[in-house]
């Protein structure tokens, strides 16, 4: 099932399978948001929830029994229930039931996701609460993916990713197919802007720690047109898209955990978390994106 709301400058779609923000169109009409073409990359805007990235083994133990997980959890593959869809307002609730806990995540959750419209503004907030009787812990983070070029005059060349200040990045090396390495290194020294080229993405992604800038966006240079994340608060921010000749899309994606790393034990506890919730316990993040087109 989908819900739509609108203001004068965007319309938003929500899926209830996965709670993800599958259409997003300007005033004029124009699609701001990857289209999904499942032969580049079948996903719009997924959220990552209980975890981030890749578990080693693709599994975790906890109370002595092991479950298998994939990349990026499990919360953008399962529908989720419709709250509220009226006025600037979407609102989605995903609780566990029985059998996702026998086989995929033992711990009770009700994350919630709000995605309201502000001008040209898309807060999304993602809260997490424990309503079990043991802590809680997880990882968490978004995905979303933009359309470029922006238009049919333009060609990838023609955009660049921009921090609002001069960055030196650290990049976390997840070369161990997909886990962190424990190693970092830097790609860009003191650079305010990064070029998007068709081979940038040849070797995955960027996973940047330590960013100063409170935004990051992606600009088209002569028109100064953008979409631009508000990525402060948050300790990692990755950039990525799928392999294409030229490039189809670009994700700049704010993340509050890591993937597991190569050394990683089996057991869940053990795990870096974006936090660790008590019992009764509440958090929540908020992604920020204006799109200036």
């Amino acid at each position: 099932m989908q819900a739509t709301i609108q203001n004068e400058f965007l319309s938003l779609t929500v899926d209830t399978h996965g709670a993800e923000a599958v259409s997003l169109k300007n005033a004029a009409g124009e699609e701001l948001l990857w289209q999904a073409d499942p032969a580049v990359w079948k996903r719009h805007a997924p959220i990552l929830f209980p975890w981030t990235g890749k578990l080693k083994d693709g599994s975790f133990t906890h109370g002595g029994k092991t479950y298998k997980g994939g990349q990026h959890g499990f919360a953008r593959d399962v529908e989720h229930t419709l709250l509220k869809a009226e006025g600037d307002t979407i609102q989605l609730e995903l609780r566990p039931d029985e059998a996702m806990k026998a086989e995929k995540f033992p711990f009770d959750f009700v994350l919630t996701s709000t995605f309201r419209l502000d001008g040209k503004t898309l807060h999304h907030t993602l809260t997490v609460s424990n309503p079990g009787a043991e802590e809680l812990r997880f990882g968490i983070g978004y995905h979303p993916a933009f359309q470029v070029p922006f238009d049919d005059s333009h060609t990838v060349e023609d955009y660049e990713f921009r921090f609002d200040q001069p960055e030196s990045p650290v990049i976390l090396d997840a070369s161990g197919g997909g886990l962190l390495t424990g190693k970092c290194y830097y790609q860009w020294k003191n650079q305010q802007a990064i070029q998007l080229t068709n081979d940038l993405f040849d070797k995955d992604s960027f996973c940047m720690a330590g960013l100063r800038t409170r935004t990051l966006g992606i600009y088209e240079k002569d028109t100064g047109r953008s979409i631009v994340c508000d990525v402060a608060g948050f300790p990692y921010t990755l950039i990525w898209s799928a392999l294409s000749k030229p490039v189809r899309f670009v994700c700049i994606e704010p993340w509050n955990s890591l993937p597991a790393s190569v050394n990683d034990p089996q057991e869940w506890e053990q795990r870096a978390a974006a936090a660790c919730l008590a019992p009764g316990g509440e958090w929540s993040t908020t992604l920020s994106t204006t799109f200036n087109r």
